[in-house]
């Protein structure tokens, strides 16, 4: 299932870009009624394989490269037309002020557009899942808890993963008899290729002897905490002590990473906020034809270390959070303030806390210190998120909807968190980068 997965980018890129240029070749053909030649052809070609490149960004943020989870296959129609709405857009843009490729093509851009959703949308919901499908094989899944039932759910509902579990052990309700020899009496009678075991469960050790022996019929083993890190993009809670932190945490192994990362934060962050300077007057306008209130608002948050950073944030309540969540249509945001979370825009003094040093532009969001504690009192190692930087933007800011507002919601966060910390490099700070263009645009929050 691995090597699937790593390759599966690459395939979706490459047909994405053969259908690219086969919604060209079509589009041409239904303007003119008849074969593009050649010269018609190359006109329009040359110019659009220029933008290829800005549409594949387009769907990079779009999550269109993204692991195809049965959640993201129910959003992809809207998807799809959203982001070739998007490039159509930046089409016409380039070739309306780029005189030198000589065409304009408003109706094959409308004709483009139409033909390359259907060939894309077809491609991803119909002609890929039918390649993996070829490919599906007989699993068995052996563990306990939601994790298991969540693996069991994905894995079954979707045929890019290559594999089925035609059964399943759960290892809090089977006999020891099933334990032992009825597994692999299963693996034999089922024709099952691949095992996926929680090594990490108490009663594993009943099982083990066992498993070895399969070894040698050629079964392959999967552990279930990896693959599910690998499909949901999160740590399992379950798989947290210190053993694992021990194992998968570490600090000094990113020192490289963290420098060239602060020298990128400074640059960037500085870039930022002095472009930022000029909303300011009209923020400041809005603020105070609304409540005649402060145009800034100071919050004590938890920053690397446990140690309180000062993060200063254009005003949208009319009263200090105190720590408490907030619900959608919270009557402690103003009108005013409700744009401004919404558009992300009464963060842009942090950009200077960037500079300062107090945060990152990447990183796990920073708790206020008063629901901070309150968390780390409910969740078992809740403070090691606290061991990176804060940042502006975070993996579980990009995976989460909208932001934790319950016990059980932060555990979801904490996941995501560790993920983070312990897969961080440039390329997944770049990645969260641009899906939080994606979050922006689509201007979700409270």
């Amino acid at each position: 299932m691995s090597s699937i997965n790593k390759i599966e980018p690459l395939i979706l890129l490459l047909g994405d870009l053969i259908l690219f240029y086969a919604a060209l070749w079509s589009a041409l053909f239904l303007r003119h009624f008849e074969v593009p030649d050649s010269d018609l052809l190359v006109r329009h070609a040359i110019p659009f394989s220029y933008l290829f490149g800005a549409w594949v960004v387009v769907f990079f943020i779009a999550g269109l490269y993204e692991k195809h989870t049965t959640l993201f296959r129910s959003k992809l129609p809207s998807i799809l037309l959203y982001a070739q709405t998007v490039n159509s857009f930046i089409a016409a843009v380039v070739f309306y002020l780029v005189p030198a490729f000589g065409i304009a093509p408003k109706t094959i851009l409308f004709i483009y557009l139409i033909i390359s959703w259907g060939y894309i949308f077809f491609w991803r919901t119909t002609a890929l899942p039918l390649f993996a499908a070829r490919r599906r094989q007989s699993a068995l899944l052996i563990g306990s808890g939601s994790e298991m039932h969540d693996l069991k759910h994905e894995v079954n509902a979707n045929p890019r993963y290559g594999l089925c579990f035609t059964t399943i052990i759960d290892l809090d309700k089977a006999g020891d008899i099933e334990l032992s020899q009825g597994i692999v009496d299963r693996v034999y009678a089922e024709g099952v290729t691949t095992i996926v075991v929680d090594l990490k469960h108490p009663r594993a050790s009943t099982i083990i002897p066992h498993l070895y022996e399969l070894l040698f019929s050629g079964v392959k083993f999967v552990d279930m905490h990896r693959m599910y890190e690998d499909i949901f993009d999160r740590i399992p809670l379950t798989v947290m002590g210190y053993h694992w932190f021990l194992t998968n945490i570490s600090v000094s192994a990113h020192l490289a990473y963290d420098v060239l990362k602060r020298v990128m934060d400074v640059v960037v962050a500085f870039v930022g906020g002095t472009a930022s300077l000029v909303v300011y007057p009209f923020v400041a306008l809005a603020i105070k034809i609304e409540d005649g209130g402060p145009l800034f608002v100071t919050q004590e948050r938890v920053g690397q270390g446990n140690r309180p950073i000062h993060l200063i944030k254009f005003r949208s309540m009319r009263a200090s959070d105190s720590g408490a969540w907030l619900v959608e249509g919270d009557s402690r945001v103003t009108r005013v303030g409700r744009v401004l979370r919404k558009t992300r825009i009464d963060e842009l003094p942090q950009l200077w806390n960037v500079v300062r040093g107090d945060i990152s532009l990447i990183g796990p969001r920073p708790d206020i210190i008063g629901l901070g504690s309150t968390l780390a009192k409910e969740i078992s190692y809740y403070n090691i998120r606290y061991l990176i930087k804060p940042g502006l933007s975070g993996w579980a800011q990009i995976k989460q909807d909208l932001p934790p507002q319950s016990v059980e919601e932060s555990k979801l966060r904490l996941a995501y968190d560790l993920f983070y910390i312990k897969n961080r490099s440039l390329f997944l700070d770049f990645k969260i980068a641009l899906k939080t263009i994606k979050i922006l645009l689509s201007r979700k929050g409270l």
